[in-house]
């Protein structure tokens, strides 16, 4: 009993950094926040550090610009996160096949993905620049412009224009986990099917696809709730602009902090944030369960 009871305090010695660090720069701001969402904290109210109850979540929850920035945001979201998912099972699906120089692309596949998210956006604002932007170079050279254009300056083009920056660097990640679930697929189960007649269309429909649902609901989960906080692919490329087109939630909740220094709202904007992606986890939680009962 007093070897576990020493052994318990030394474990307790040794974490007691960490635990302190992450009381301190996760647990404590956390509380506050909260605690923030429930009081008057704008600098220009008088009656700054009044508790308020429920009155910031409803005026939020009425206003106009939470809605827009959550519709955008949800656009985001299925946008870039199908396309992810899309791509990278038909990448994973290629280079799950043996043919010259596969091992080199599944090497250098995973470069986008760790490339980090700031120089991720800061290289596709220069490609999508209006004055110099390659992108532009190389429609002029195809013939499918006439001039150079100004890609960001539309809200919903440039909407669509973060979605593919952002699934560029992202899809490499989702063909990864596609290509460790294929590379465990037993083959005799796809001979047999050959054999029996099947093409490649019908083996994918009815082995490959099911055998993938796991991971593919893995990845949708992942996916979906890294893309409800995307904010440094925004804050890079568009600023939220143009006229609001790319303001997301993220985006929303840190000019209010930050810019406007409406830290009630701000508050109230994360931990609604956080009620959205608790939700959103949950669903899937259970859909993944669901596919693993169903599998079994």
């Amino acid at each position: 009993m007093s070897i576990r009871n020493s052994e318990g305090r030394f474990a307790l010695a040794v974490s007691a950094p960490a635990l302190a660090i992450i009381l301190a720069v996760v647990l404590l701001p956390l509380a506050t926040t909260f605690a923030y969402s429930f009081m008057n904290v704008e600098l220009i109210s008088a009656a700054n550090g009044s508790f308020v109850g429920l009155a910031n979540y409803a005026e939020v929850l009425g206003s106009r610009a939470f809605w827009a920035a959550l519709g955008r945001t949800a656009y985001f979201t299925a946008a870039s996160a199908s396309l992810e998912t899309i791509l990278g099972l038909f990448i994973a699906l290629l280079l799950n096949e043996e043919f010259f120089g596969v091992k080199f692309l599944r090497s250098i596949v995973i470069i986008p993905w760790a490339i980090p998210t700031i120089v991720n956006g800061s290289l596709w604002k220069w490609i999508y620049n209006g004055e110099y932007g390659i992108m532009n170079a190389i429609f002029l050279k195809l013939g499918l412009i006439s001039e150079y254009r100004s890609w960001l300056s539309d809200p919903f083009a440039a909407m669509n224009l973060v979605v593919v920056a952002d699934a560029w660097k992202m899809t490499p990640l989702a063909a990864i986990f596609f290509l460790a679930a294929l590379q465990s697929v037993n083959k005799a189960t796809y001979e047999a099917a050959t054999v029996d007649g099947a093409g490649p269309y019908r083996r994918f429909f009815s082995l490959t696809l099911p055998y993938l649902t796991p991971t593919l609901l893995v990845v949708l989960v992942m996916r979906t709730v890294e893309k409800f906080k995307a904010f440094d692919v925004f804050y890079m490329i568009t600023r939220g602009g143009p006229a609001n087109g790319t303001k997301v939630l993220m985006y929303e909740t840190y000019q209010r902090a930050f810019t406007n220094l409406q830290y009630s709202q701000a508050s109230t904007y994360a931990y609604l944030f956080v009620i959205i992606i608790a939700s959103l986890t949950a669903f899937y939680i259970k859909a993944l369960r669901k596919s693993e009962e169903f599998n079994a």
